[in-house]
């Protein structure tokens, strides 16, 4: 059963959103490559290959607006404009980027998308430059008002490409038949001499004298060894053409098929030299096969919901264990039991495997998110007045879907900071003896069960005698308190609201909120961020993230009847200690651990950590279990009534109105309907860190 026409036009909008972004970041990537390497032909076929695509994607789509800018946007991008104006051309191609951005967030909302009126005038003025008109006649810029569609066939665009590649040079001509020639079917035949006459004709409407008694443009595509004005020249034919109309041929995506089969084909004639050539036509066949069947596009919505049903089927396989586990006791001897544990060993070995091979679908390498950052690199540094470059490594590391769109807003703050904020002007670099381009780092591991992504650079570092001194003039903190802080402390000040080491506000920053986002961001991610810093050398700020936040390996323990886990990456250590281990400081309960105060915590206090604790009553020989967490720099210990063990829990988010509190992060279900509560460690640590003196937590 087919489906409704507006469902297929939804589905067909969804796919072009989807590849339109993409191409938006090719030509972000295109526009900074031809800052650099102006005469690029290369990166100008492709930023031109992008262009035509989003045209005609547009035009199917019906988005006639974005279109026809594309279209405009096209006619400049030839090789002879770039000669001239390079740089004019890569600033275009960023403004158009950007243009083309805004119009496809205001086409997904269904409403009116913002004009294109500073992209032509880009482009107005690009033509009309003096450096400009050396090369482009004046055909090119009066004559674009002929209506033409150049709607060639795809064997014709397949010609156009050959002749491309060839290294032929291809245009696409718009002739109007002077509307005085009373004999259009000799008019058009004179033209159709003239154009033979200067080239190899690939395509020509209309094809015939008949069809050309009432035409009024005459459209063709031309392989010719003349420039674009002697073929202007030629054409321009006394009482029979009026106006012409001359733009170079676009690339249709073909091309991108025949450098394939080229490499590949000679990738094959270097292993069998001796074997002929392949037929073109299974060679093209056998290519398109190996494109489509490399990469299927799913919505994240599906694998979503194949995620949740893995975890359903880990909660249980949870189950059965426990039943196996009670049919042990009453029926050891019982040969069925050897087979159920069989069976048992059998599904959970599958159903591990399945869980990994869903997990690696939701894994995206990181190089995603970093593509963004050269645009937002340049923009920044141009309004900051600095040389600034971007190295990046990493980009293969590999993390969940979901983490990665959630990392792309405080990366986005981290890596506008470090130009405006870290690295120094110019000629505080060249004094200090630094290169005058500044440089930002971007990098990405894995460590452990944990993925770091890191943004660093060389620039001027942070003093925290500053940072402390803004902290008192802002009122963020008394001055004794200031004092008391140790330096890492001090340099957990920038994530604070309102903080900003700018001496003034600008459009970059100096508002002190992006890096409150970042901090806010990390929690809600169960991460951390950490700032390490030296004075003259530059800030390193990384950000550590779960690969998934699916499921989790945890440590589950009892707190006064409840059944509680806390993530096992945040484990350092547990020890058992007595009641009279326990000693009161300043009202609040520490543990000497080696050579270490340790701060210990009660969950069953924690809401009212903010209020003065009680004294304890007087300490029994009880043994009690501590579970030491590490997070970030700081670490405390968690008093416990009993361990339950390790194991692997499918996270499931809580509503607001069943559990308010930020200290959980998420529950899980037990195999027998038991449901633990899984602590989230940054907000616990934030709780308490609040509440307690600082040197208080080792």
């Amino acid at each position: 059963m087919s489906r409704p026409p507006e469902d297929r036009g939804a589905e067909l909008r969804a796919l072009f959103f989807e590849s339109a972004y993409e191409l938006l970041q090719a030509l972000n990537e295109g526009g900074l490559q031809l800052e650099t390497h102006p005469g690029d032909e290369e990166v100008l076929r492709g930023v031109r290959r992008a262009v035509h695509t989003l045209k005609g994607d547009a035009a199917a789509c019906g988005f006639a607006q974005l279109s026809e800018l594309a279209h405009q946007l096209e006619e400049v991008l030839t090789p002879e404009v770039v000669q001239s104006r390079g740089a004019g051309i890569a600033e275009i191609v960023l403004s158009a980027a950007d243009i083309f951005g805004t119009m496809l967030f205001a086409y997904e909302r269904n409403s009116e998308p913002r004009s294109g009126i500073h992209l032509q005038k880009m482009i107005r003025d690009l033509l009309e430059g003096p450096s400009s008109k050396k090369d482009l006649t004046a055909h090119e810029a009066h004559g674009s008002q002929i209506a033409a569609t150049f709607a060639w066939t795809e064997y014709e665009q397949l010609m156009i490409s050959e002749a491309v590649h060839r290294g032929e040079s291809v245009y696409n001509l718009a002739l109007r038949v002077d509307p005085n020639s009373l004999m259009r079917a000799a008019a058009f035949q004179l033209i159709r001499n003239v154009l033979h006459g200067s080239g190899t004709v690939i395509a020509l409407r209309p094809e015939d004298n008949i069809a050309a008694a009432t035409v009024e443009v005459v459209e063709a595509a031309l392989a010719t060894k003349f420039t674009a004005e002697a073929l202007a020249q030629r054409c321009r034919i006394p009482a029979i053409v009026s106006d012409v109309r001359i733009e170079r041929a676009g690339i249709s995506e073909h091309e991108l098929l025949d450098d394939l089969l080229e490499v590949q084909a000679n990738l094959a004639h270097a292993e069998h030299p001796d074997d002929p050539a392949p037929a073109a036509g299974s060679a093209i066949g056998a290519a398109v096969t190996a494109i489509t069947e490399t990469s299927l596009r799913v919505d994240a919505a599906r694998i979503d919901a194949v995620m949740n049903l893995v975890g359903e089927l880990i909660i249980g396989r949870s189950m059965l264990n426990r039943t196996l586990a009670e049919f042990d006791k009453s029926h050891a001897r019982d040969p069925v039991r050897t087979k159920l544990a069989d069976a048992m060993a059998f599904q959970t070995r599958v159903l591990d495997e399945l869980h990994k091979c869903v997990l690696k679908i939701r894994m995206v390498p990181v190089e995603q998110l970093f593509r963004r950052f050269p645009r937002v690199v340049r923009d920044v540094a141009k309004q900051c007045g600095k040389d600034v470059a971007l190295q990046v490594t990493g980009q293969n590391t590999d993390l969940d879907k979901g983490i990665l769109d959630s990392l792309a807003e405080p990366l986005m703050h981290l890596v506008r900071n470090a130009v405006d904020h870290g690295i120094d002007p110019v000629d505080e670099r060249v004094a200090a003896g630094k290169p005058a381009r500044g440089t930002v780092f971007l990098n990405a591991f894995h460590q452990g069960a944990q993925v770091v992504i890191e943004v660093r650079d060389d620039g001027r570092g942070m003093d925290t005698n500053n940072l402390r001194a803004q902290a008192v003039e802002k009122a963020i903190l008394k001055q004794e308190e200031a004092t008391r802080l140790s330096e890492q402390e001090v340099l957990n000040l920038i994530f604070e609201p309102g903080f900003s080491t700018a001496t003034a506000v600008t459009e970059v920053s100096g508002r002190g909120v992006g890096m409150d986002v970042v901090r806010s961001a990390m929690g809600k991610l169960k991460g951390t961020v950490h700032v390490s810093t030296q004075l003259g050398k530059g800030t390193t700020i990384q950000l550590r993230a779960p690969l998934t936040l699916a499921s989790i390996q945890t440590l589950l323990f009892r707190v006064g009847g409840r059944l509680f886990a806390v993530p096992l990456s945040s484990v350092v250590e547990i020890t058992r200690i007595r009641e009279d281990e326990i000693h009161m400081v300043d009202q609040r309960e520490i543990l000497r651990l080696r050579d270490q105060l340790l701060t210990l915590v009660r969950l069953n206090r924690l809401d009212h950590i903010h209020a003065v604790a009680a004294p304890p009553a007087a300490p029994t020989k009880k043994t009690r279990f501590v579970i030491v967490i590490g997070a970030a720099e700081k670490r405390f210990g968690l008093l416990v009534d009993s361990l339950v063990g390790e194991e692997e829990l499918v996270i499931k988010a809580l509503p607001s109105d069943i559990v308010s509190s930020d200290l959980v992060s998420g529950a899980s279900i037990l195999g027998d309907g038991t449901v633990v509560l899984i602590l989230n460690v940054p907000a616990v640590v934030s709780r308490f860190s609040k509440a307690l003196p600082m040197e208080a937590i080792a």
